[in-house]
């Protein structure tokens, strides 16, 4: 897998508005580097402690995402570098990044992740619930709500997985005439990139198509 190739190509492919996060999970920090000498700066993990040990082995100015689901005790880990957390989907959870983030006195921005599969499995806030989540986390003056995430169906039908894109988008749209800040719509992967891009997504997740098959 040519791993600088494929990121190259990645650049120059996405449209201006499009930001790509190379997801590194389970990829060491020598693949990581390939990717970043090509021009790669926003990386992708799923693990907060991987994650935590690769930012302390590589380049300063990458930024870090979280793009797993996050468990409230492993956010400590993580206040002092993370740039955005894509999966915030409970009060409990924004409480605790507002703690950590006050401690490092940082701003931590974070997506709100929407669940619009229709697998169970998918974790994600129920639609109805993101008015009461944005109000709440006016309070907190150390998160910034930037935007939306959300994972479509693992399917092979393209109009399910757009029709999923859709109803995110709709929601984004309608979100952002009262929250001018909601700027990122995070939804679209190796498989679905595409689609996503079509749906209105301005930021995208590849792991496999810039790493190659991951190793468990």
């Amino acid at each position: 897998m040519d791993i600088i190739t494929n990121t190259k190509t990645f650049i120059e492919i996405l449209p201006p508005e499009v930001a790509l996060v190379a997801v590194s999970k389970t990829k060491p920090v020598e693949e990581i580097m390939q990717s970043y000498e090509a021009g790669q700066r926003i990386f992708g993990e799923n693990k907060i402690q991987e994650m935590a040990s690769k930012w302390e082995q590589l380049p300063k100015d990458i930024s870090w995402h979280m793009i797993g689901h996050v468990q409230t005790n492993k956010v400590k880990y993580m206040a002092h570098f993370v740039d955005l957390i894509h999966g915030v989907d409970s009060l409990k959870l924004l409480k605790e990044i507002q703690k950590q983030a006050v401690k490092h006195n940082r701003v931590i921005s974070c997506l709100i992740q929407i669940r619009i599969a229709q697998e169970e499995t998918k974790f994600g806030l129920p639609k109805e619930g993101l008015e009461e989540l944005l109000e709440a986390s006016s309070f907190f003056k150390n998160v910034k709500i930037v935007g939306l995430m959300g994972m479509a169906t693992f399917t092979d039908d393209k109009n399910q997985i757009a029709d999923e894109f859709q109803i995110l988008k709709i929601l984004f749209d309608k979100t952002k005439t009262t929250y001018p800040e909601m700027k990122y719509l995070s939804m679209g992967m190796s498989g679905d990139y595409e689609i996503a891009i079509a749906s209105g997504s301005n930021m995208i997740r590849v792991g496999s198509k810039i790493f190659g098959a991951r190793n468990y």
